[in-house]
């Protein structure tokens, strides 16, 4: 893949790419303007990723400046260029940055990382302390917000959480995806000596076995890729080879999490399932996808959708050093090269691939 820039005199360029073509073509589109008045993003739109410049945020009402430092790549992403939850904008919603300005001087100059839902701040979900359900959320990357794939991004200042200064910038850019695995242990109960198996062996997979393993639970990591499963060996996690779940699962297991982002995850973990037990889906997909629905009723399973979680609980995780994270990196690309990096996140086997700005 080769990707072609433009950078003229006095000028702003932008690029149009195509998504992982052979040659990234472009169209450059020229920009009179002041230093301040533009920044770089990578941007979904018209079926192309477009990597050029749009105008800067600026902060306003309870929403803060934050300038990127460091974004993920998530699977997220990769689907939405594929047409999941009809996004179009700069994407991103994996990052830690430094507070330009806001509505809340405690912040300002401080490292943070940001929950990506922004909810109305007026239903009677937000009012219960909950706008990640909010029905008039935006999204950060995802739904009606511009993300972090960018130089500099808003988020309401109740959405950020300072970093602990132990915490490292390629560790706090995984709080997003950590918390979401986090999640898990706030919608069922898991204990030392609960059968969990989680199904997938990619980013998220990994984590939420991290995490998962902290309480202590009979905890199985399935995967298709023996070298990806080596990285969960040495956190003290038992893996095995999907294709050997039979052998393996004995009478099924208590709590199922699927995280393969593929549909054939979700018939195989319905499979491992004991009866009266839980199913956690986390995988999402572009396009319908098809479930036994009677083995779910005769065998009274609950079925649970799981998002995204409380940040604190994930900083508190990376704080301690009770998750390391660092096994998961698989490359790190600058901003400008934006196109090819997700062409990278893409490829089979790589795992967390991060933008720096």
């Amino acid at each position: 893949m080769k990707l072609v820039s433009l950078q003229s005199r006095g000028y702003r360029a932008s690029l149009v790419c195509g998504m992982f073509d052979d040659v990234i073509w472009y169209q450059a589109g020229l920009l009179m303007a002041g230093d301040n008045d533009f920044m770089k993003a990578l941007q979904y739109r018209n079926g192309r990723l477009e990597l050029g410049e749009v105008g800067r945020p600026s902060p306003g009402g309870r929403e803060a400046l934050v300038r990127v430092t460091l974004a993920g790549i998530c699977n997220t992403d990769l689907e939405i260029v594929r047409g999941y939850a009809g996004f179009e904008g700069t994407l991103g919603h994996e990052f830690v940055g430094v507070v330009e300005a806001g509505p809340d001087d405690g912040l300002t100059g401080r490292r943070v990382v940001g929950e990506i839902n922004a909810g109305c701040g007026e239903c009677d979900l937000c009012q219960a302390g909950d706008p990640r359900h909010c029905r008039r959320r935006t999204v950060l990357g995802i739904v009606g917000r511009d993300g972090a794939f960018a130089e500099y991004l808003r988020l309401p200042v109740e959405n950020l959480l300072p970093v602990p200064d132990g915490v490292a910038d390629r560790q706090a850019v995984f709080v997003e995806p950590l918390a979401a695995a986090c999640e898990i242990l706030d919608q069922v109960m898991i204990g030392a000596g609960t059968r969990v198996a989680v199904l997938g062996d990619g980013k998220l997979g990994q984590l939420i076995a991290r995490v998962l393993r902290t309480t202590g639970c009979d905890l199985t990591l399935f995967g298709r890729h023996a070298e990806k499963l080596a990285l969960a060996a040495p956190a003290g996690i038992r893996t095995a080879l999907s294709s050997a779940w039979r052998e393996v699962s004995g009478d099924g297991y208590e709590v199922v999490v699927e995280a393969t982002g593929s549909p054939a995850g979700l018939e195989m973990a319905l499979a491992m399932t004991r009866p009266c037990g839980a199913l956690v889906l986390k995988s999402t997909f572009h396009g319908p996808v098809t479930i036994d629905t009677s083995r779910i009723v005769v065998d009274e399973i609950r079925l649970i959708g799981s998002r995204c979680g409380r940040f604190a609980h994930a900083l508190d995780l990376l704080a301690a050093g009770a998750v390391d994270v660092t096994p998961l990196l698989s490359r790190q690309y600058r901003l400008a090269d934006g196109v090819e990096a997700m062409a990278e996140a893409a490829r089979p086997g790589v795992l967390k691939v991060l933008l720096e700005m």
